[in-house]
């Protein structure tokens, strides 16, 4: 397999969305229909039904880990490898069969930076704690730990292709939360538990 065909499989694999398949499969109604709007498992849980939102994460984070691993297991070296988790990252935001919308794609996010070094994942995920129980504002927590991903990866890899795609995992996902931005400042974003994030 070449690149340009790892790239394109797992852009498909990134693109599946699994807040509208595991709505379907709990019979919910479509994610994007209500709260945020956003096909991913923050609103699923708005439906009262943790294991769909459950299922939703689970499934956002593993095709992120999935499309990483999988580039290694075909010998793609670690660059390459974190370039197919990025179009997997891309699939989940501009989804081929949502007509390319998606959602944010932080737990997508997650995934690729588990495939790509379980350190930097770790980081991020305990950026995304501390951040999320101290102000209750997902979105807050979910653009702290975009910003810590490229800064572990170069403390623990150095400058490099890796922390190149790390950072362009940042950079895509702050500009997802664009509107979460301006709420945070005007203050009027809704906490964890809200109608909205």
């Amino acid at each position: 397999m070449n690149l340009a065909l790892l790239l394109a499989a797992a852009y498909l694999l990134g693109s599946v969305p699994f807040a509208i398949v595991s709505s379907r499969l709990f019979g919910l109604a479509d994610p994007r229909r209500y709260g945020s709007g956003n096909p991913g498992a923050t609103n699923v849980l708005r439906s009262g039904n943790k294991a769909a939102a459950l299922l939703t994460l689970a499934g956002d984070c593993a095709k992120g880990w999935l499309a990483v691993w999988a580039a290694a297991r075909l010998g793609f070296d670690p660059a390459e490898a974190a370039l197919a988790g990025f179009a997997a990252f891309l699939g989940h935001v501009f989804s081929v069969f949502l007509r390319f919308n998606g959602g944010k794609g932080v737990a997508t996010a997650l995934g690729v930076l588990a495939g790509i070094h379980g350190w930097i994942a770790l980081i991020a995920l305990a950026t995304w704690l501390t951040v999320a129980f101290t102000t209750r504002y997902s979105s807050a927590a979910a653009l702290c730990a975009a910003l810590a991903a490229p800064l572990a990866g170069f403390a623990l890899l150095g400058a490099g292709p890796i922390v190149a795609v790390l950072t362009l995992i940042a950079a895509v996902l702050v500009w997802r939360h664009a509107a979460n931005i301006r709420r945070l400042l005007d203050g009027t974003e809704s906490r964890i538990g809200g109608r909205r994030t």
